[in-house]
């Protein structure tokens, strides 16, 4: 089992909640979150002053998985989530060793 953490721009959100559908994902977590990479943040007007917004919003998405629907997942949010602009996001993988599901006590695949 695959833990996919992805960090995207908040309105690719629909997009790629919509693809990882058409793939079979039924669930996910999602967690507004604020931060920065290569785009080092931006400077913006107000009032006539210039400040600077280090940490901009972005999307975290994490979706448990099965092994082999790890490359599918990646592929949909990749193809959903991309602008070709910087500031696209990233993916995470990392393994999953159990996932329990809390009300019937499965445990593994079964509880995904």
């Amino acid at each position: 089992m695959k833990l996919v953490t992805a960090v995207i721009k908040p309105f690719r959100l629909d997009d790629v909640r919509e693809a990882l559908a058409e793939v079979g994902i039924q669930g996910l977590t999602v967690t507004e979150v604020k931060g920065f990479g290569r785009q080092r943040g931006h400077t913006e007007l107000y009032r006539g002053a210039e400040y600077v917004v280090d940490f901009l919003p972005k999307s975290k998405l994490e979706v448990a998985v099965r092994d082999d629907q790890c490359d599918a997942v990646v592929e949909a949010i990749c193809k959903a989530a991309s602008s070709g602009k910087i500031g696209d996001g990233k993916i995470f993988i990392t393994d999953l060793e159990q996932v329990i599901r809390i009300r019937t006590g499965e445990q593994g695949n079964e509880a995904l």
